[in-house]
């Protein structure tokens, strides 16, 4: 793989991770629209890497208050606030993790991986999170979050399996349509993240581990920071963003690019 090629899949994997425009649909079509070459999964696990070390920097206050509350919740005790937010990322996790087991294993999430399916998904998914963003209230915050929201924000997750969907642009469309701020919504969204992604890392870890050589293991470090850093930048930008504006320009983006890949895919 050439170096370039190295960086923008490593940028493009940082920055849209977090955005609400997919980030699994941008990589998917780095080497479909440019004719490079498929960036593999090594490369795959090294970007995950950087940008699970990017949400986890950026909401180290937050992930602190879950690893201390991870023993309480893990035998059912939530009378805290910390093992309330571990108690609430577990229960959203586990229907991510057992549908995209399922997917994986089966091989069905490689028969989504086309440009027509990420097209649609853009395009629908970026349509619901306008709608919700405009309709939605704005009457709970994160300390709100309880086992019932985090189910259902869980259960919004697992549309994020499906290339083009975007897991922060999905779950942030559940905060929005349980009443979710937008700045809470994304907060919530992005801790939720964290435990798929290092699902993920986990499982295509064990699928690329045989090949291992030196020259990926520096590849891999190059990915990841980059990754890392593209994605530090974004969440920052992001996140300040919120406190004056609305998803509407991430929404544009979508439909305009869901147009454009869908004109494609037909003709």
């Amino acid at each position: 793989m050439s170096f370039l090629q190295l960086i923008l899949a490593a940028v493009i994997q940082g920055i849209t991770e977090f955005l609400p425009i997919s980030s699994s649909g941008h990589l998917i079509l780095l080497p479909a629209l440019t004719g490079l070459d498929d960036q593999g999964l090594a490369i795959d696990v090294a970007v995950h890497v950087g940008t699970l070390g990017a949400v986890v920097l950026y909401f180290w206050s937050d992930v602190k208050l879950a690893i201390a509350g991870l023993p309480q919740a893990l035998i059912g005790k939530t009378d805290t606030p910390q093992a309330r937010l571990a108690m609430g990322l577990i229960i959203a996790t586990i229907p991510t993790v057992i549908v995209g087991t399922i997917l994986f294993k089966s091989g069905l999430s490689q028969s989504l991986r086309s440009m027509t399916v990420i097209g649609w998904t853009m395009l629908g998914f970026g349509l619901l999170l306008y709608w919700m963003d405009q309709k939605g209230a704005q009457t709970k915050e994160a300390d709100d979050w309880g086992p019932r929201d985090a189910l259902i924000m869980g259960l919004w997750q697992v549309l994020a399996l499906i290339p083009g969907t975007s897991r922060s642009g999905i779950t942030i469309t559940g905060a929005r349509q349980l009443g979710y701020s937008r700045e809470d919504g994304a907060r919530i969204a992005m801790l939720m993240s964290i435990p798929p992604i290092l699902a993920s890392g986990v499982l295509l870890s064990a699928e690329v581990i045989h090949e291992a050589n030196a020259q990926l293991a520096i590849d891999g470090a190059i990915a990841a920071l980059f990754a890392f850093l593209s994605a530090l930048l974004a969440l920052h930008l992001m996140m300040r963003l919120l406190r004056s504006v609305s998803f509407t320009p991430y929404v544009i983006y979508r439909v305009i690019l869901g147009a454009i890949l869908l004109g494609i895919a037909y003709t």
